[in-house]
């Protein structure tokens, strides 16, 4: 098991594979940020709290079915480890990873990166047994309407978009202003050099300089994309306007 670092924001993990992590977190914008102290990342290796020899962390489910549920005495073994780590990220909350959660969304995310870390559960096989979620107040998220093999990828998913979110991960954090959720809106389409590619140019208004029209060009294109790509999204943000 890892330590709690001396960052200001920390993550703890709960997993049956702790060789997952940092994985793609140690790369790009995270991983620097991560070699730099801005967040620290723990595992806590859940066969550790095993009950036997052989490292078992499941078992078959009451009632009969498929498929193996990870214990309840091994998984609060787990946390309670978890939390003695966290004790300085005293509003760290405990978020399991499931397809009956919550979607996780921008909002979310910036909330998590305001606080001081967070704790996340990866479960296997069937999930865990139910009394666990009675015995703690976990956070249920869903990454969307499929079913990953276990919560790691969800993990790691979760922490890209928040550690991104800390101050002085993102070097311009103005551009963390426009980028899609953020206003409600999905973003707007991007060009660059060169202006002339197989026969497609830039839109001239982009090229004019004129800074106000520009912003009402994006304004319009991000209105189009998200109203015609996520009709879900447009409803919220049209809700939120006439609020």
């Amino acid at each position: 098991m890892s330590e709690t670092g001396t960052a200001s924001w920390h993550a703890e993990v709960l997993t049956i594979f702790p060789d997952m992590f940092p994985g793609p977190l140690g790369l790009s914008l995270a991983g620097t940020a991560l070699q730099n102290g801005i967040w620290s990342l723990g595992t806590t290796d859940i066969r550790d709290f095993a009950i036997d020899k052989h490292g078992s962390v499941d078992d078959s489910p009451f009632g009969g079915g498929a498929g193996m549920v990870m214990r309840p005495d091994v998984i609060d073994a787990a946390i309670r480890s978890a939390k003695d780590k966290q004790q300085a990220a005293t509003d760290a909350p405990l978020i399991y990873f499931t397809p009956r959660g919550v979607p996780l969304t921008q909002k979310r995310a910036r909330e998590l990166a305001g606080g001081s870390g967070a704790t996340l559960i990866c479960g296997r096989f069937e999930g865990v047994d139910q009394r666990v979620f009675e015995a703690h107040d976990i956070e249920e998220i869903s990454l969307g309407d499929y079913v990953l093999s276990g919560g790691e990828l969800a993990a790691l998913v979760l922490l890209d978009a928040v550690v991104r979110l800390l101050p002085g991960v993102v070097g311009k954090e103005a551009s963390l202003e426009d980028e899609s959720f953020e206003s409600g809106l999905l973003e707007y389409p991007h060009y660059t050099r060169p202006q002339t590619w197989e026969g497609r140019e830039v839109p001239e208004v982009l090229l004019s300089g004129h800074h106000a029209k520009i912003e009402t060009w994006r304004r319009e294109q991000a209105e189009e994309l998200t109203q015609t790509r996520r009709p879900d999204v447009w409803a919220r943000y049209i809700a939120a306007k006439r609020q």
